[in-house]
């Protein structure tokens, strides 16, 4: 399966996933009574629904491709990761943050509502997050929903995603080393993408050694990622990211094309695929939507 046709898949994909996003969203503003639950609300749906690659839920789906998955559980698991990936954009487009005006080509939602709202909203998507996976009216038993909203919290935690964001802003203006990036990196937008893969694969059924290996292929693609996010902050125009070109560089960011140069960071990339790739020997033929997906992230810096 080339690029391309992951693409293809990952677009497919990604109407299933708008369609639940936005059900859930609906319940949850049917419950809703006063007029400021309701624009809260909206803020989560204009933070959540406006944009977005949903590449996190269509990780899950090519994860769980690797056994027998049911579709519903997929998508709910998905949409949970989502709601969280969402969380935490609005929260580093904040003043005390990044300070992005923009996001997906829209008003971050600090400029669209305002900045006490979008931390709320923020805050609320990340509850949400834990709510509808840890509901019985998605097809997964009771311990399996328990681990995985524990997996999430992990990832999203101070030994993940927010860890990783606090090594971030750390880390600006000043000259790390190679390791100490890595790590950043890993905790910041790895452990989210990684847990992403595990999900679906144990949804999938995996355990022992195959699931070892989709873990390492998960965080060597978390690298990749990130390593092309950082290309294209410097390649891109604004209109192609969605966002401020350049942002990381103005802001002095800790990253490897900040290190090692556009060319040296090109180079580190080559051999983050070659891992990547290795992590998937053992797996088999079923992981051919994985590897697809990996040279569709990659893509985008060349």
């Amino acid at each position: 399966m080339t690029a391309e046709l992951a693409r293809a898949a990952l677009a497919e994909h990604a109407r299933l996933v708008q369609a639940e996003l936005e059900r859930l969203f609906d319940e949850l503003n049917r419950a809703a009574q006063e007029p400021a639950e309701k624009r809260l609300i909206a803020a989560m749906r204009h933070a959540t629904l406006l944009g977005g690659k949903r590449l996190r839920p269509f990780l899950v789906k090519a994860a769980a491709e690797l056994g027998t998955a049911h579709p519903a559980a997929v998508l709910r698991v998905g949409a949970a990761i989502e709601f969280l990936h969402c969380y935490s954009l609005v929260h580093d487009d904040l003043p005390a943050m990044d300070d992005a005006p923009m996001r997906r080509g829209q008003p971050s939602c600090h400029v669209a509502f305002d900045e006490a709202t979008a931390i709320l909203a923020g805050d609320a998507l990340q509850a949400f997050a834990f709510e509808v996976l840890a509901r019985d009216d998605w097809p997964a038993s009771a311990e399996l929903r328990s681990e995985l909203a524990a997996g999430l919290a992990r990832a999203a935690g101070a030994l993940g995603m927010c860890g990783g964001q606090a090594l971030d802003l750390a880390g600006e203006g000043r000259a790390l080393e190679e390791a100490a990036i890595v790590r950043l990196q890993a905790l910041k937008t790895g452990a989210l993408m990684a847990f992403a893969c595990e999900a679906g694969a144990r949804l999938a059924g995996l355990a022992g050694q195959r699931l070892e290996a989709v873990r390492s292929f998960a965080r060597e693609l978390g690298l990749a990622f990130q390593i092309t996010d950082d290309l294209l902050d410097v390649t891109a125009s604004a209109e192609r990211l969605g966002k401020p070109a350049g942002a990381d560089a103005a802001r002095g960011k800790a990253t490897l094309v900040r290190l090692l140069g556009t060319e040296g960071a090109r180079a580190r990339l080559d051999a983050v695929r070659a891992r990547a790739l290795a992590a998937l020997d053992s797996v088999g033929a079923e992981a051919l939507l994985l590897r697809a997906t990996l040279e569709l992230v990659i893509e985008r810096s060349h």
